[in-house]
């Protein structure tokens, strides 16, 4: 790999990360609010992160 297409692969690996952590996360804290509960932000943010690493697999670990 170039250096260029390295630093590529980096920023859409961080950016996986993160949208799956704020996304995910996001929603787990609405339905914590939702249900008056105050462990569903930590189940988003598991799940989130569980699904960015997942795609990160498919995309440049196969």
């Amino acid at each position: 790999m170039t250096k260029r297409s390295d630093e590529s692969a980096i920023w859409t690996i961080l950016g996986y990360l993160l949208s799956g952590l704020l996304f995910w996360g996001g929603v787990g804290y609405f339905a914590d609010r939702f249900f008056n509960t105050s462990y569903l932000t930590l189940v988003g943010i598991l799940m989130g992160m569980g699904g960015g690493l997942y795609l990160v697999w498919l995309r440049f670990g196969r």
